[in-house]
């Protein structure tokens, strides 16, 4: 494989990795709050949906880009509406959120366009805007990284921020010691409630970003669906990392070098079904992989403490 060729793949891998990062981190920081995040993909969805719509109507991309960031928002919020003042099982909630956001999404696009399945034909969306780095004529790196959608560059600078957010804020430490023991953190003055929501609107702000991503960056329209099960990829990445944030960014690379293969394959006379399968097979391995290491470390830990005793 030439270096143009392998200087392509990764910034193809790149590319597709950034929704998935977005996914993991979203899903990361309510790991750390002792949340566990599997609404992301509504995050996302209606971030998409918004974005377009936003963007469509005032003619600004980055009018639209804040307005996808709040509709995440805005879906992290009811959550925690719903499930800290309204005491609503977290998980019933959350499954609840995304059958109402799979069907509201293709329900709003159809009231504002009279399309169910795509926005293009009505909405006029713009791109958020590529960068162009000096250093393009470098093998492999230059391709790789050159016309990258600045939300690329952001979703690897979220993960950073959000790193050192957790370890070093006040209010991340905060929202470490909620997730460690709620009632301890509430003792010594703690308010778990307006932590649970101030981890949710981060949690919704990352998912809304991600859904812009999708809808305008990745193309430039909304299509229904078009999230396609990235939220639940992110938050397996988040899962076998224990919601660190450099860590999700990683899993959820490689998550996106199997999207990419999966692309390169389609090129191929390989199955399209089996091909498009691919992302989700690698996700299954790999949670089978970690858990079975977990298990091994566990059983691990109680022959030391046996012997021991």
């Amino acid at each position: 494989m030439s270096l143009m060729r392998i200087g392509a793949f990764l910034y193809s891998t790149l590319r597709l990795s950034t929704p998935l990062i977005f996914a993991a981190l979203s899903a990361a920081i309510c790991e750390k709050a002792g949340l566990f995040n599997m609404a992301a993909e509504s995050m996302m969805l209606w971030g998409a949906l918004i974005g377009v719509m936003v963007n469509g109507w005032t003619g600004s991309v980055w009018v639209g880009f804040l307005g996808a960031c709040l509709a995440g928002v805005v879906v992290g919020l009811l959550i925690a509406l719903a499930t800290v003042k309204g005491k609503a099982d977290l998980m019933l909630a959350q499954i609840a959120i995304n059958l109402a956001s799979t069907g509201g999404t293709i329900f709003m696009l159809f009231v504002v366009t009279g399309d169910k399945s795509t926005s293009a034909m009505t909405i006029q969306s713009d791109t958020l805007p590529k960068i162009f780095v000096p250093f393009k004529k470098v093998p492999i790196i230059g391709p790789m990284l050159n016309k990258q959608n600045i939300l690329t560059y952001g979703a690897i600078l979220a993960a950073v921020i959000l790193y050192i957010f957790i370890k070093r804020s006040k209010t991340g430490v905060h929202i470490r010691a909620v997730g460690e023991n709620p009632n301890a953190a509430e003792s010594v003055g703690i308010s778990v409630s307006k932590t649970y929501f101030l981890t949710w609107a981060i949690s919704g702000l990352l998912g809304g970003i991600g859904g812009a991503f999708m809808s305008m960056a990745y193309t430039s329209a909304f299509t229904k669906n078009m999230v396609a099960g990235r939220g639940y990829i992110g938050l397996c990445a988040s899962s076998m990392v224990g919601g660190n944030p450099i860590g999700a960014m990683f899993c959820a690379i490689v998550f996106g070098v199997a999207d990419a293969v999966a692309n390169q394959l389609q090129l191929t006379n390989a199955p399209v079904d089996i091909v498009m399968m691919l992302p989700y097979i690698v996700t299954i391995v790999v949670l089978i992989i970690i858990s079975v290491i977990k298990m091994k470390a566990h059983a691990r830990k109680i022959r030391s403490k046996a012997q021991k005793a």
